[in-house]
């Protein structure tokens, strides 16, 4: 008879449990992605580590006039779309002689029609570029804008192994930026 009641009892629970009313998100329109340098070597079946990890969300072009308009020139960017971009260097770095400490950071962007103002900044976790702060900035940077012949239509961050690191790639609509960054 106990162990009935006791049936019962955890019968009871369970229904309780799956009768409350979750709500989950729906899918997000700039879906997050991670990328690596040396590019997946997450996925690599041996001890190799990586030197850096960029997470950033995608968004799309989605036949929208994108460099001057949807992203204004002159206005500060959080290169991608939701969270601000997030970049992690394992090891210490060198961007344009300027030293960088392992660790994490934000980047932005400034666009402009010919060049782009590339930020590092040390606040991190937040939302877009609202509550960015130029004092915590680590960097600025200007880099010329490069034309594609082919139009990219999610906006997307890659990596091109350098002689002394690596390049990291911006690529949306047109448009395509290019950040040396020596490895230490």
């Amino acid at each position: 008879m106990k162990k009935l009641r006791l049936f019962a009892l955890l019968c009871f629970f369970a229904a309780g449990a799956q009768a409350q009313d979750i709500k989950f998100p729906g899918l997000d329109s700039s879906p997050a992605d991670i990328v690596y340098y040396p590019l997946n070597v997450a996925k690599a079946k041996d001890n190799s580590a990586p030197l850096i990890k960029v997470i950033y969300s995608r968004p799309s072009k989605k036949g929208r006039e994108i460099f001057g308009v949807l992203e204004q020139f002159g206005k500060v960017w959080r290169l991608g779309a939701n969270e601000s971009t997030e970049i992690r260097f394992y090891k210490p770095a060198s961007i344009a002689g300027k030293r960088i400490k392992s660790g994490s950071y934000s980047l932005f962007a400034i666009p402009q029609k010919d060049k782009w103002t590339l930020i590092l900044n040390k606040q991190t976790d937040k939302w877009g570029a609202f509550t960015y702060d130029q004092s915590k900035d680590v960097l600025r940077l200007d880099l010329p804008v490069k034309a594609m012949a082919k139009t990219m239509e999610v906006f997307t961050i890659t990596f091109i192994p350098s002689a002394e690191g690596a390049n990291m790639i911006f690529a949306w609509d047109n448009t395509i930026v290019e950040l040396p960054i020596t490895i230490r």
